[in-house]
Order: C-alpha cells, then sequence, then structure tokens
C-alpha cells in the first residue's frame, strides 16, 4: 500500500488521511467466496424494493414533463417536494410540528455521509474537538482523523452516554483551557452502530442541557449533532422522539437521516436538518460538492413517500431484520461461550459482543486472525474507538452484524466464531 506521509504534493490532509478499514473488510470479504461475513454493515438485497424502484422510476419518465425535470440539474439544497415530504415524514415520526422540523431548513445530501462530512468542514478546523460516544460509528471517527479533528470518548450505556462522564469530559476541557476547541457532540442515537444502543430522551435532553452550560466557557454555540441512520429499522419497542423536539433544539440541534438505510443504499440519499447559521454554510459548501443531490434518484423518493408505498416498504424491512436478529440471538445463545457479554438491540443491524478480561478481539489478535482462517469475520471493538488520551482503547470487543447475510451464513457464521472462542477462550 502507498505511503502518502512523505508525498510533499499532496495536501496536508491528502497525507493525513489513512485507508478506510471497512474498504479492507470490504475487500476481503469479496476476495474470498467461502469467507461468511459478519462485519458489513449492508442492507439485506432481499428487502430492496427493484419492483417499487421500477414502478416509480417509470412513473417519472413516462412523459417529458416529468422526465426532461428529472433528468435536469436540481436545486443544490435538494428538490422542494422531498424536501417537504421528508419533514413531514419525521413531523409524523416525532408526532410534532414547528419550526425544528421545518423543510426550509432540511438540506437533501448524497448520503447521510456526506452530510456528516460538510457539517464537519463548516464547524471544525484543524486540532478542533468533537465529542463522541464510546465506542462509536467509525467511518465518523475515519472523517475526524482525515480533517486533523481530534475526537473525545464519553463512555456509553445499554440507554446511551454516561451523563456523569459527559459532564467530567467537558469540566475537564474547560480546566485545560481547551473548551474553546470543542465544535459538537456526536450521538448515534437510534440502535447505535457499533452496539446497538439506543439513547434515551432524558439523556438527550439532559446532554443538550450539559452542552448549554458550558457555551458561556466554550464562547460559542456547542451543537448536538444526532446521528439517526437506523431509526426506522426498529423491531422492537416504542420509538423515541428525536432531539429535534427538546426546548431549543431549532438553533443548537443538527440532525441527520438517511434514506439508505431503510430503502435502499443504491438511491444513496441522506438530508439532514441545520440551525442557521451552518444551514447556509453547508448548503454553499455543497454547491462547491456537487451543487446537488442526483434529481432523478430524489424524484423516485418523493414518489415513494407521496404514495405510502415507502411507509408499507418501512414496514415490511422492520419484520425481516427482526426475524434476523431473532436468528442470531439464538445461534449466540447456543455457540458463544456464556462468558461473553452480548447486547441485544431492538432494531439496527448489530450485536455487540464483549470479551472477558484479558482477552482481545482486535485486528492482530488470536481470535480475529483464527476467525478469519476459520471463513468469518467481524469488526474488531478497537476500531470504534477514537484516540483519546485520556484512556487505553480498549480491543475486547466485536460487533456482529446480521444485515446482509442470509440466515443459514448467520447460523454458520455464528457457529464458526463461537467455535473460536470456545477454543481460545
Amino acid at each position: 500500500m502507498t505511503n502518502l506521509a512523505n508525498h510533499t504534493a499532496l495536501s496536508a490532509l491528502g497525507r493525513r488521511t489513512a485507508p478506510p478499514t471497512i474498504s479492507w473488510l470490504m475487500a476481503t470479504a469479496l476476495a474470498r467466496p467461502k469467507l461468511i461475513s459478519l462485519a458489513a454493515g449492508f442492507t439485506d438485497n432481499a428487502t430492496l424494493p427493484v419492483g417499487l424502484a421500477r414502478q416509480m422510476v417509470n412513473s417519472v419518465l413516462r412523459a417529458p414533463h416529468t422526465g426532461q425535470p428529472a433528468l435536469q440539474y436540481g436545486n443544490t439544497a435538494g428538490e422542494n417536494n422531498l424536501r417537504r415530504l421528508t419533514a413531514e415524514h419525521l413531523q409524523k415520526l416525532d408526532g410534532v410540528t414547528g419550526p425544528s422540523h421545518a423543510p426550509e431548513r432540511l438540506l437533501i445530501s448524497g448520503g447521510s455521509q456526506q452530510l456528516l462530512y460538510m457539517t464537519l468542514e463548516a464547524l471544525c478546523d484543524e486540532d478542533d474537538i468533537i465529542l463522541v460516544e464510546d465506542p462509536t460509528y467509525f467511518v465518523f471517527l475515519g472523517i475526524l482523523q482525515s480533517r486533523g479533528i481530534r475526537a473525545r470518548g464519553v463512555r456509553l450505556e445499554r440507554d446511551g452516554l454516561d451523563l456523569a462522564h459527559l459532564a467530567t469530559v467537558l469540566e475537564g476541557l474547560k480546566k485545560s483551557g481547551e473548551i474553546p476547541r470543542v465544535k459538537a457532540l456526536y450521538l448515534v442515537s437510534y440502535f447505535q452502530n457499533p452496539t446497538g444502543a439506543s439513547t434515551s430522551f432524558e439523556k438527550k435532553r439532559r446532554a443538550l442541557a450539559l452542552l448549554k452550560k458550558y457555551e458561556a466557557a466554550a464562547g460559542h454555540p456547542l451543537y448536538l449533532l444526532e446521528d439517526a441512520a437506523y431509526r426506522e429499522l426498529r423491531f422492537a419497542g416504542p420509538d423515541i422522539p428525536s432531539a429535534l423536539t427538546l426546548r431549543g433544539a431549532a438553533s443548537r440541534v443538527i440532525y441527520t437521516g438517511t434514506y439508505s438505510k431503510p430503502f435502499a443504499p443504491g438511491i444513496r440519499l441522506g438530508f439532514g436538518l441545520l440551525p442557521e447559521p451552518l444551514f447556509t454554510t453547508v448548503q454553499r459548501i455543497k454547491g462547491n460538492h456537487d451543487f446537488g443531490s442526483a434529481n432523478l434518484l430524489q424524484q423516485i423518493l418523493a414518489g415513494a413517500l407521496a404514495s405510502g408505498q415507502y411507509e408499507q416498504h418501512v414496514a415490511k424491512i422492520e419484520k425481516r431484520y427482526g426475524q434476523k436478529a431473532r436468528v442470531m440471538k439464538h445461534a449466540l445463545a447456543e455457540h458463544f461461550p456464556p462468558s461473553v457479554e452480548i447486547w441485544e438491540s431492538g432494531g439496527g443491524l448489530y450485536f455487540w459482543a464483549r470479551l472477558p478480561g484479558g482477552f482481545s478481539s482486535g485486528l492482530k489478535s488470536k481470535v480475529f486472525q483464527t476467525a478469519l482462517k476459520n471463513d468469518v469475520i467481524y469488526v474488531p471493538g478497537e476500531l470504534c474507538y477514537a484516540e483519546d488520551p485520556a484512556r487505553p482503547k480498549p480491543d475486547h470487543e466485536m460487533r456482529i452484524s446480521f444485515g446482509t447475510a442470509s440466515e443459514a451464513n448467520i447460523r454458520e457464521g455464528i457457529k464458526r466464531l463461537g467455535a473460536v472462542l470456545k477454543k481460545l477462550l
């Protein structure tokens, strides 16, 4: 692999950007046909709405007066009808209306990943700080690393952040004089990638209150960035209102969502609700990126939402993922040693497993290498922790996905991984 660090023609960002681990995991799975991947966070192929997408495309392209606009450039902020329908959909999920859910502050992006990247471009300079859950979405950590942004971890509990630890981290940054570098707290609040944990509404409320408490010391707003990518993959338990429903959310909450997970990754559209001046700034940045996400794809989504077929599709995939989660749960109970702690979720695509103390699950560990030799792969938990000087990086956990694997491969993959663990533990 080419070492970019010494290529002086490259920018600092270009030299600094590390190869995304997810790319290696994906390439390994593709290169080994017999390998069962419990690593990929892909959606289930069987749930992809081929018929519905074909129907929507045919509907859009049936005549020049609908087809030509769809094949033309669109607005930087997104197709207005899709922005309105998305805002209405979120209002329905949250059971409220108001300025926090206004379509005028909603931006359509090329997947939620682009929205997250542009938001960090708008907010952060090199050496700024983003607070993250410990552990968190490792691709987001890659963005931070690439842009030279520091991360500070806040311990995660089954119902979200450890608020006492959040207060300790903020106070420590204030005492060290680093609080002005803090820009936001990033939460994957629904069926978190990687642990499957969801943040309770009360913890969202108290986290936002803590951020507001330290704004005077910071000298600028401290934002709550809520990543709700998995919100609509709920198959058990009640929905939790988003942080958009909190008092003061219209000026302090950034909410990002995606249509990739609940509809189709190939459509590759996401969205964000942003307060000013972030909305205007991110919109300008997006104009430099692409001056508007693919218009035809937006028309497909708008048609599915307007017809009610999007909600019907989501109901189907919730049942499908619920069934696959039950298959994995039973396989884990049958094949994993009882000393391994399992975090179960009511939605999303993942289980989180913790090995007993003293056993490593990292990329170089005997557990990971033996699993690879036995044709099964998972995401080592160490990849999901920020480089934080305040604590050593944990390396005894694993993210196990039931998203793309068939039920037969889930059973066989867990059987293989369980045999490895029983042998080595």
